[in-house]
């Protein structure tokens, strides 16, 4: 069996991953960067929304595809509420390539098509398989960067991070199109649907909580003829897509042992909206940074990792956990269908925001 030591190993090469990677390599470590997939970004299992701060990734035209101006925010009566939401959207493989070239440009060493198999954090040996052959990877720290079940996670002994469905339809775009699109309704529990434009294509898809329904595609098809019939969008379905995403909030500790947590795999991913890619990328970075510190003795650089997340995200995060357990009370009864409830459930609403330890009590 093969052997390579190196200085760190980062696992998973999504945006997080990715800044990890190069903000090390840029430091001089040696760093080498493993993903499960074959291809960087691919399949893509996202709808493919960067807020503005992130519009420095997105500089190049294949990796931006269109800006977006607003959002409309759709109720079950069929009510929209329009609100500024500018942002871009992007072609999401070539982004999360972008990233990874970039680290490899200052040094890193990439490898595609490499699993973990077992993890040894107190001997700081991996095992990984490439290609059907198993090699071990000698590491003094680790970035664990692997999705929201990450599987350095669960080796460490971390519990599994609860999670929603989604499913995604890529269609065209039948005209120019600069909002995107939410709709909530119990038709979705535990989640919502959505249209994002991407130049004459966009994707429309929905996210559910599984202990509501496991059927996601009927939903998705009668959204998709909705707007078929609206003259929105085509009946070709281009690319089908689906994955998990984290909603139950930041980790208790994003750090343990020799080993950093970022993105998904910290449960830095917004519970109520999605949203992953900006923490990701935030989260990735500040992980180098922090990683490059400790191995530099300082030996607050974790402690201070942890806190400066936090800072940055634990109470948007508390108040979308808070709102998501709230809702669960609400999912298939009446109220799911009403306004006035639903306006608490969804950040376009002032009443999602004044609702921090005082959503209304529902009865019956």
């Amino acid at each position: 069996m093969n052997a390579t030591a190196v200085d760190v190993l980062v696992i998973g090469l999504g945006p997080g991953g990715g800044s990890a990677a190069r903000i090390l390599a840029e430091k001089g470590f040696d760093v080498l960067g493993i993903e499960k997939k074959a291809e960087i970004g691919q399949p893509v299992q996202c709808a493919e929304f960067v807020p503005l701060p992130m519009g420095s990734y997105a500089r190049t035209d294949e990796v931006r595809a269109q800006s977006i101006i607003g959002m409309k925010s759709f109720l079950p009566s069929g009510e929209s509420k329009p609100t500024d939401f500018p942002g871009l959207m992007i072609n999401r493989a070539k982004f999360d390539a972008a990233i990874v070239h970039r680290a490899q440009d200052a040094g890193a060493k990439i490898q595609t098509a490499t699993r973990l198999v077992k993890l040894e954090a107190g001997s700081h040996q991996a095992t990984v398989e490439h290609k059907g052959e198993q090699q071990i990877i000698h590491y003094k720290m680790l970035v664990a960067a692997d999705g929201p079940h990450s599987q350095a996670a669960r080796q460490l002994g971390l519990a599994e991070l609860e999670t929603v469905n989604t499913r995604q339809y890529t269609v065209p775009l039948l005209k120019p199109y600069d909002d995107t699109d939410i709709w909530l309704s119990d038709d979705y529990p535990g989640g919502y649907a959505w249209l994002f434009p991407k130049g004459n294509i966009a994707n429309i898809g929905l996210g559910a909580d599984k202990a509501f329904t496991a059927d996601l595609k009927q939903p998705l098809d009668k959204l998709h003829k909705q707007l078929v019939e609206q003259g929105l969008v085509g009946e070709e379905i281009s690319y089908r897509t689906g994955g998990l995403i984290p909603v139950g909030g930041m980790r208790d500790k994003l750090y343990i042992q020799d080993c950093v947590l970022v993105g998904d795999a910290a449960g830095l991913t917004h519970p109520i909206t999605g949203a992953g890619i900006s923490a990701a990328v935030i989260s990735g970075e500040a992980a180098g940074h922090a990683v490059a510190a400790y191995m530099q003795q300082d030996e607050d650089a974790l402690e201070d990792y942890d806190e400066d997340m936090r800072d940055q995200f634990e109470i948007t995060l508390n108040r979308a956990v808070a709102t998501r357990q709230w809702l669960k009370k609400i999912w298939r009864t009446k109220h799911a269908n009403q306004d006035d409830v639903m306006r608490h459930s969804w950040i376009a609403f002032d009443e999602y925001f004044d609702n921090q330890n005082r959503l209304p009590e529902i009865d019956g």
